[in-house]
């Protein structure tokens, strides 16, 4: 299945509601058609699309939803796309690839160590020797998390870039 497909067997209103009741516990056609507040004509057809679609198993009087074709999905279209090369470390590498989705952090990992691998892998966006004002670190940082402050902050704190007189500098590796 593609996520085209899964995402159309969700695009009609009438579906999506008839598989999220399915989701939420409903086992049959009347449970269903109460929980989405639709005629069981209409969940009958929908329950067909879905069923077709392998979103929903069963019969009409035991019905169970599939909703681990979601990761299923997103699991085979990550795997069609190259792991790009972040860091020439495999293991700093592997790290930054799941820190990072389409070059923004997603979650700051809580160990330090793993933290100051993200710091250094973002204060490679700045010269060395380059004097920046804040505005354009604050520019730069956006780049990477909306909380720019904060990832300005550790920046600082971790000896990786200095500050002084309104502007920023790279100091560390």
């Amino acid at each position: 299945m593609t996520p085209e497909t899964l995402c159309g067997l969700l695009a009609e209103p009438e579906r999506l509601r008839v598989f999220a009741a399915v989701v939420l516990g409903a086992g049959d056609v009347a449970t269903v058609a109460s929980g989405a507040g639709l005629p069981p004509a209409r969940v009958v057809k929908a329950i067909g699309k879905l069923r077709d679609g392998g979103l929903i198993d069963g019969d009409d009087s035991g019905l169970t939803a599939r909703p681990e074709l979601f990761k299923t999905v997103m699991r085979a279209v990550g795997a069609d796309r190259p792991t790009p090369v972040l860091d020439p470390d495999p293991k700093r590498n592997a790290l930054l690839n799941t820190v990072l989705r389409d070059g923004r952090i997603r979650v700051m990992p809580e160990a330090a160590a793993k933290v100051r691998v993200v710091l250094e892998y973002v204060v490679t966006r700045f010269e060395p020797g380059v004097r920046y004002r804040e505005p354009e670190v604050n520019r730069i940082l956006r780049g990477f998390h909306d909380d720019h402050a904060n990832l300005r902050r550790r920046l600082v704190d971790t000896g990786l870039m200095s500050r002084a007189d309104g502007e920023y500098w790279r100091s560390g590796p």
